[in-house]
């Protein structure tokens, strides 16, 4: 596998400095090995790399004392959330200190009359819904994993629902944010737009923990729907199930959720959700808004995916059935992982015009079936949006550098066609060479950044930009 490590020199953890931070913390400050290894593996492949230390901060005042404890002593910092990250964005490449925010799990506001809602970072977004549960309220976002909210900002996560919804880029008004040196700012606010001065919210949204430490943020918020419905269905070829998914946003259907799972996929589904899917090409669909709007966008689909071989729809309309079919999706990962005991998860996306979408996908699909390689494939399709999970013993050189070269060929191939070398999962130190080839000289601009909010190249240093 590539390891990108940073040239950053490790900085030791001083006996001074570890006797601050337990000054401030206590016994949530700790130097455990099992507790440094945790923090320093996310749920990828990547070669995990443990911190010095870990804190775990209550509030955004402790996170400015423990930064300007680093500062003080020249120690990385390492934010981290619920260690869902899936290109080593948390991995402790110089050391240091780990900021674990998870304990931050206040929700400080929530204003139904405007749609918006404050929370510190470690609250998650099930913890989020569960809150609003009874004010007829939700927060839309869903990556798959249970994350935290900071850590989705900081990732700029999206998920099953980004198709109607957005991304966390559309879905962030504002945000405290602690930043290199120990100051704390806070960017945006709550109106719905604004034309005052840079826009740092958008700046921070998607950095990784590189310009600043996220501690709160503020969030749109949407209506339950009046009516909600699933559906699942097979096609009779990938070409098919894509161009049913092109011709539906096209014709401007507002479907909440299309998602594609390949036949490789489904059959792991199937096994692992002990469900009983045609092991086929497959479409699951999400549709919300009134009752007459939502037959009438279902009715719509099911007419466009008929045309390109679909076979029949299978409903989900109770909320536990409903509930079953959207976890077995979530669950995609560790079906996949399932096919192969032992095996481990090699996940990486791109997303592409939707207009490219079948390109890129059965051109990828045909590089598959000329290797051996096993990687069933899912899609966000409905924004252009797929991924892929090889499977594969993380001991078998062969194994690494076949998955590397298709990787590689992939993401090569959405760049080309106007795309991007991730949709969702970020740049951690994973797709930093990518990031460098789609950027170009931007890529120059986001290192000046870099230097120009953190200096001493600090805050989760080797992540995102070389400098």
């Amino acid at each position: 596998m590539t390891v990108i490590a940073t040239t950053q020199p490790r900085a030791a953890l001083t006996e001074e400095a570890r006797a601050e931070l337990t000054a401030l913390l206590g016994d949530r400050f700790t130097t455990s090995l099992p507790v440094r290894e945790h923090h320093g593996k996310d749920e990828s492949y990547h070669t995990p790399f443990p911190p010095d230390g870990v804190a775990f901060a209550n509030s955004t005042e402790e996170v400015s004392a423990i930064v300007r404890i680093c500062a003080t002593h020249k120690l990385p910092i390492i934010p981290f959330g619920t260690g869902t990250s899936l290109e080593g964005g948390i991995a402790a490449l110089a050391g240091g200190i780990t900021i674990d925010l998870s304990g931050m799990q206040q929700i400080l506001r929530v204003s139904p009359e405007d749609l918006d809602v404050t929370v510190q970072a470690g609250v998650t977004r099930k913890q989020l819904n569960e809150h609003l549960r009874d004010t007829g309220l939700f927060f839309p976002i869903d990556p798959g994993a249970n994350a935290s909210l900071g850590g989705m900002t900081a990732t700029r996560a999206s998920g099953t629902n980004a198709v109607r919804y957005g991304t966390m880029r559309e879905n962030v008004l504002g945000l405290t944010v602690v930043l290199a040196d120990g100051r704390v700012i806070k960017t945006g606010g709550r109106a719905r737009k604004s034309a005052a001065g840079y826009d740092l919210t958008r700046l921070f949204v998607g950095s990784e923990g590189t310009l600043g430490i996220i501690t709160e943020v503020t969030l749109k918020l949407y209506g339950i729907p009046e009516a909600i419905s699933s559906a699942v269905c097979a096609f009779q070829s990938i070409k098919g199930a894509v161009d049913t998914v092109i011709q539906t946003i096209q014709v401007g259907v507002p479907v909440a959720r299309i998602e594609l799972l390949d036949e490789v996929q489904i059959d792991a589904v199937n096994k692992y959700s002990k469900l009983d899917y045609a092991v086929a090409p497959t479409l699951f669909f999400e549709f919300h808004g009134t009752e007459a709007g939502v037959k009438e966008q279902a009715e719509m689909v099911a007419a466009i995916a008929e045309e390109h071989g679909g076979m029949e729809f299978a409903w989900a309309t109770r909320p536990e059935d409903r509930s079953k079919l959207w976890q077995a999706r979530h669950d995609a990962y560790y079906a996949a992982l399932a096919l192969r005991p032992g095996s481990k998860g090699w996940p990486t996306d791109v997303c592409v015009p939707i207009s490219r979408l079948a390109d890129c996908i059965l051109e990828t699909k045909q590089d598959l079936a000329e290797s051996d390689m096993l990687a069933p494939m899912v899609g966000h399709v409905g924004d252009g949006n797929f991924h892929l999970v090889y499977v594969l013993d993380p001991e078998n050189p062969a194994e690494l550098a076949e998955a590397q070269r298709l990787a590689d060929k992939m993401v090569s191939r959405a760049l080309a066609m106007g795309g991007t070398c991730t949709g969702e999962h970020g740049i951690g130190y994973g797709k930093m060479a990518f990031l460098e080839q789609e950027a170009g000289e931007a890529y120059n601009v986001m290192g000046d950044l870099k230097r120009a909010f953190d200096p001493e190249n600090r805050l989760n240093p080797g992540k995102v930009v070389r400098v």
